[in-house]
């Protein structure tokens, strides 16, 4: 087993190096191809050939801190990417900052700079795509795969070593398995099973194994300090998947709080980060739609103010984010009319409420426009749950599951379920479950392309729908 691991942190390490020669590298030659581009004299070139010394310096020093060069085996390629953008953004900031101090900054192209910058990002990223394109046609191949031997029962351990199986690019095989339930059997035939622990061990020890994975309940915790016990003094990786499907409703990361590991089991979905890059979209897209279709929205309110009295903009309490309440904003589309205090009466088909211009505006969603404002003033997010009336929260809160959870985020003018057609009147409990599911859905599931995925299916489908009226 010292062979077998000593070789793998020999080439480790060696990966490690080469990939910081290579970034090193990318960084001098985005730099002479945005000054092969450009043509830049020969006494700016010893300037910028100084500040590119100077990053090239910073990013032997700076770039680990990002987690590029560890073992990215099983994780998010495109995590990885996100972190040698931002890893060598913060290597050029340090570089300018330096440039700045030195007062040196006035004498370096900025065009050059800017150009050099785009370079250098594009080939980092280039190179750590092919890098793990190379890597994942060797392991198809079966070579550079990492040995897992499985502790675990039932579905979660099926539901691991078939991750696993899907998953070759990832470098992992599934050699053996634990079953620590006598009569059941994992789903994949030809895989080692075992029942007994020094067995299981021997096998582990016996086939050099470097990972045993423990799928189990968080109430196993006999079982988890058995097999720590057990492996106490050999070079094994363990490592823990908790099976907390039936507790966990969103985010299972493990998270630092205040010192020590915490599991989320029902937290909010999204991480700070999300959230603040969530929320300059969301600014940014709604102060263009409000310049862009301010024509629109002025000929809207002229027909609703022309054709029926009362007021053009209908506005009503709605939950935000954590519960908080709000002033949501509508075109007006229904004739003024008493509303009994405490009940509220959806639209229906043929609705005597709705006027001519108001069934035009909520079948084709312009009624919604003004709900831009709500983005701006930050009560709304332009994809998300649709917030419904504070009525309709109480009652269904109480018999939709997890319709609570709606609110760990902000509402949006779209979502998920409306673009898959639920929309419109909830005349039955099963039509609001299954808008409840799609909205679970996209919590559990968001990403920024998720988002731009909706907004794009909202312009080209979701704008007229057979159910709104």
């Amino acid at each position: 087993m010292r062979v077998r691991h000593t070789a793998g942190r020999d080439f480790a390490e060696m990966e490690s190096v080469l990939a910081r020669l290579l970034d090193v590298m990318l960084v001098a030659l985005g730099a002479a191809f945005a000054s092969f581009l450009l043509a830049t004299g020969t006494a700016q070139s010893v300037l910028e050939g100084a500040f590119v010394a100077l990053d090239m310096a910073l990013a032997i020093v700076l770039l680990p801190w990002f987690g590029i060069y560890g073992s990215w085996r099983g994780r998010s390629t495109w995590r990885l990417v996100l972190n040698v953008v931002f890893g060598w953004m913060a290597v050029q900031l340090c570089g300018l900052a330096i440039m700045f101090l030195l007062h040196r900054t006035a004498s370096v192209s900025r065009l050059w700079c800017v150009s050099w910058t785009v370079t250098t990002a594009a080939g980092l990223v280039v190179s750590r795509l092919l890098l793990h394109m190379g890597l994942g046609r060797i392991r198809r191949t079966g070579r550079n795969l990492r040995m897992v031997a499985v502790v675990g029962a039932g579905a979660n351990l099926d539901s691991v070593i078939g991750n696993i199986v899907s998953s070759p690019d990832a470098g992992f095989r599934a050699v053996a398995t634990l079953n620590t339930r006598p009569g059941s059997e994992p789903d994949f035939p030809g895989l080692p099973s075992f029942s007994c622990l020094h067995e299981f061990a021997a096998c582990v020890r016996r086939e050099q194994i470097e990972e045993v994975w423990l799928s189990l309940p968080m109430s196993e915790e006999d079982t988890v300090l058995k097999v720590l016990n057990e492996f106490n003094g050999d070079l094994v990786n363990l490592r823990f998947i908790p099976d907390v499907r039936s507790l966990a409703m969103f985010d299972r990361n493990v998270v630092d709080l205040i010192g020590v590991p915490a599991i989320n089991l029902m937290a909010s979905p999204m991480t700070p980060y999300s959230l603040v890059q969530k929320a300059i979209f969301d600014r940014l897209f709604a102060a263009t739609a409000l310049l862009a279709l301010a024509p629109v929205m002025l000929s809207i309110a002229v027909a609703v103010k022309v054709t029926s009295k009362g007021p053009v903009l209908f506005t009503q309490l709605r939950k935000g984010a954590d519960g908080r309440v709000f002033r949501i904003y509508k075109f007006r589309s229904m004739r003024a009319h008493e509303q009994q205090s405490g009940v509220l009466r959806q639209a229906t088909r043929g609705d005597p409420r709705v006027t001519r211009v108001g069934a035009f505006l909520r079948r084709t969603s312009l009624d919604e426009l003004p709900q831009f404002l709500n983005v701006l003033r930050g009560d709304m997010s332009v994809v998300g749950p649709r917030p419904h009336a504070i009525e309709h929260d109480d009652r269904y809160r109480r018999v939709v599951d997890g319709y609570i959870h709606r609110y760990r985020i902000k509402p949006g003018i779209t979502g998920w379920a409306q673009v898959n057609g639920f929309r419109g009147e909830t005349d039955r409990i099963e039509k609001m479950q299954r808008r409840v599911e799609h909205d679970l859905y996209y919590l559990r599931n968001w990403s920024f392309w998720l988002d731009m995925r909706i907004v794009v299916a909202t312009v080209l489908k979701g704008l007229v729908h057979r159910n709104a009226y």
